[in-house]
């Protein structure tokens, strides 16, 4: 089953007169299951492919479909419900709320889909316990380090059971050893099964992941599945 597909792929910003071609006919395809990371250095287009592929903006042309769905055709009120049903995020300032536990913050987006109370506490807690934080669950995020709180985002992009789980420079804010434990993590859900996109432009961490599309001006440079001689060395 492919789970991100896109055709053509094509934004394009103008700066009063000036046009500035974020992404230009791109073809991606990701199949479900896979671990993919987008690199590229500033100005490269992938923040705009993250942006576009987290459904937070439309493509100026082309096509791009996610789980089947085609995305480009959406109204915001239909990409709205696809992105909060069908997406996980996980950015590089955690973007917790500080008021609440960790329970209530990986409870938010199932409190927006309308579950129960008592079901929303239950998927809470057990995915608490998978990122391991089980004993930390009544803490808020000051109380928390910077890998613990990266843990409860990932367990909060979790929640909704996402198609597609996408990360914007996840290790960005951490110290080496704790990326490590939060890429080991990212590789543990995606041995059970999750699709991740993974934004970075650092090597070391796009090496963790199965495969590395690098871009530049916009464009897919290269395409190439992570072997034991890294393709981004």
């Amino acid at each position: 089953m492919i789970a991100v597909q896109t055709k053509k792929l094509t934004k394009t910003y103008y700066l009063g007169d000036e046009a500035v071609h974020a992404l230009r006919e791109v073809d991606l395809n990701v199949e479900a299951g896979e671990y993919v990371a987008i690199m590229g250095h500033s100005g490269s287009g992938k923040s705009t492919m993250l942006n576009v592929l987290g459904c937070l903006d439309r493509p100026t042309s082309g096509i791009y479909t996610l789980g089947g769905n085609d995305v480009s055709i959406m109204d915001d009120a239909q990409l709205s419900e696809l992105r909060n049903r069908r997406i996980g995020f996980v950015f590089q300032s955690f973007n917790l709320i500080p008021q609440l536990s960790v329970l209530e913050n990986i409870e938010v987006p199932l409190f927006y889909q309308g579950m129960l109370r008592r079901d929303r506490r239950v998927r809470s807690q057990e995915l608490a316990g998978l990122v391991g934080l089980g004993g930390r669950m009544r803490h808020r995020p000051r109380q928390l380090s910077g890998g613990q709180q990266q843990r409860v985002a990932i367990a909060r992009a979790m929640a909704n059971q996402p198609l597609l789980l996408l990360a914007d420079e996840p290790t960005g804010n951490l110290d080496s050893h704790t990326t490590e434990e939060i890429l080991a993590l990212f590789a543990d859900l995606n041995a059970q099964g999750r699709t991740i996109i993974m934004i970075t432009h650092e090597p070391d961490v796009a090496r963790h992941s199965r495969r590395i599309v690098r871009l530049l001006d916009g464009r897919v440079e290269s395409d190439a599945r992570v072997t034991g001689e890294s393709p981004v060395a």
